[in-house]
């Protein structure tokens, strides 16, 4: 890969970030006090977290069947109250019993 290409990635990745921090201070002068806009600004980075993560999970395995189990499970565990850590766990064990499942068959 030429060194000019990965430095203009690294520029444009630069100005992006810089950019998505700036511009809502330089936006928004003073408290937000509209609900829908402070609800939304809430839920981005949860949002983002989910959207970068979700095709991980769905490929994490041989098969991606075994990896939606997986998001199903800790969506369950989530939904019930559960901790990240109770999450994570219960979903390593369902990988792990669908693709030994699989391989039985």
């Amino acid at each position: 890969m030429k060194t000019e290409y990965i430095l203009l990635g690294i520029a444009v990745m630069a100005l992006t970030t810089y950019l998505i921090r700036m511009l809502p201070m330089a936006i928004f002068r003073k408290k937000i006090t509209n609900v829908r806009i402070r609800s939304f600004l809430y839920y981005v980075p949860y949002a983002v977290l989910a959207t970068l993560a979700f095709p991980d999970i769905l490929y994490c395995a041989e098969n991606p069947a075994s990896g939606a189990v997986a998001a199903v499970m800790c969506a369950v565990l989530a939904y019930r109250g559960k901790g990240l850590i109770t999450c994570m766990f219960g979903s390593v064990i369902s990988v792990l019993a669908v693709e030994s499942l699989l391989l039985l068959f």
